[in-house]
């Protein structure tokens, strides 16, 4: 590669990838610094410069006028700087700039060339990436699994691969090589070999974006996911509200036939969801939430935020759920601890001045008031 070549190829890469031309001449020139060692010993003193136009190389080295020169490498005497600028006039303490340019110096910078331009081409390309998944951090994209390094499963998205940590995987899924799959991106750092991409395959916020993207009236703002609690893999509880009185928001959610909802279930490979209402009074929120089991009253400790929660005999298990996931789910949901009793669980008090209500605990002791 000559010089104008050179100039040729840096146009050409800053017209097709963007890259500065000017950024790359001045890696260039500092790469041909640091190989002017190897002629001079030292490169404190020089300079390299590569004219923006032709691409011819000059290496100046920067010298003080002195009287009698100690170190020719940094110094030249006012005698010698006469006979090499007659026309100026230096006087002891001034500094010229010499050039220096050694023999087949065209030849090296050519190589510095080729190697900082490579390694420029390869950075912009590992920052473009960076800032293209950067921008989807906290996004849902679509990936391809590629193969399961250890208890990880490396998801190739396109331009890089993002890696599905075993804490992010969902229970009970299993990911085989070019299934395609949703992910939730948790987090995008850079690091020397491109962006590091962690994602989620068990995120609550993986529903949510599902669901922003097959209901319209969510994406417009017209319904808000105001809450989620998810057992990923299991199921799921979506507290929905919404801002426009003549829309449901479960209906809005579930979709004609249920087509909206059954497209997220797909994707979550058979996940139950169960979709509330959203409601700002807290007792009627842990009804909702406690769905489908039917809740005979609700009562709060604000300050300790315990609900006391009294269901029929027979909606008692249904209430509790499986191994607790229903109570636990509308826990997390509602934000309150979530006591459930049943009818016969919960006695009356013998008829007293203060007519209390209230449940005797399994030792028979008397609770009070729930």
């Amino acid at each position: 590669m000559d010089a104008r070549e050179l100039i040729e190829a840096l146009n050409q890469l800053e017209k097709e990838k963007g890259i500065s031309k000017d950024i790359l001449l001045e890696a260039i020139e500092n790469s041909l610094i640091a190989a002017c060692k190897n002629n001079f010993g030292k490169a404190d003193n020089i300079k390299v410069t590569v004219d923006r136009n032709n691409g011819e190389v000059v290496v100046l080295a920067e010298k003080r006028v002195v009287e009698e020169v100690e170190d020719p490498v940094e110094e030249i005497s006012v005698a010698e700087a006469a006979i090499k600028f007659p026309t100026a006039k230096y006087e002891v303490g001034d500094t010229v700039n010499i050039e220096v340019t050694p023999k087949n110096f065209g030849r090296i910078a050519a190589q510095k060339a080729k190697q900082v331009v490579v390694q420029k081409i390869r950075e912009e390309e590992r920052r473009a990436i960076f800032n293209q998944y950067y921008e989807k951090e906290k996004e849902v994209v679509t990936g391809v699994v590629q193969r399961q390094h250890g208890s990880n499963i490396n998801i190739n998205l396109g331009k890089c691969e993002a890696i599905l940590l075993e804490g992010e995987q969902t229970r009970g899924e299993v990911y085989r090589p070019n299934d395609r799959i949703k992910v939730y991106v948790m987090e995008v750092k850079e690091s020397t070999k491109g962006p590091r991409i962690t994602v989620s395959r068990s995120h609550p916020e993986l529903v949510k974006r599902l669901f922003e993207s097959e209901v319209t009236e969510i994406r417009d703002g017209v319904v808000e996911i105001k809450a989620i609690s998810r057992d990923a893999g299991s199921r799921t509880k979506m507290a929905v509200k919404s801002n426009d009185s003549n829309v449901d928001p479960i209906g809005a959610c579930v979709g004609v036939n249920g087509s909206r909802i059954n497209a997220v279930v797909d994707e979550l490979r058979g996940e139950k969801i169960d979709i509330v209402h959203w409601s700002d009074v807290p007792e009627e929120l842990i009804e909702n939430a406690l769905s489908p089991a039917k809740v005979v009253s609700v009562k709060l400790d604000a300050k300790e935020r315990i609900a006391q929660v009294l269901v029929p005999d027979y909606q008692l298990s249904l209430a509790i759920g499986r191994e607790g996931q229903n109570a636990r789910l509308a826990a997390r949901l509602t934000g309150y601890k979530i006591d459930i009793k049943s009818e016969s669980q919960v006695k009356k008090k013998p008829k007293s001045k203060e007519e209390d209500t209230g449940y005797y605990d399994e030792m028979g002791n008397w609770k009070g008031e729930i």
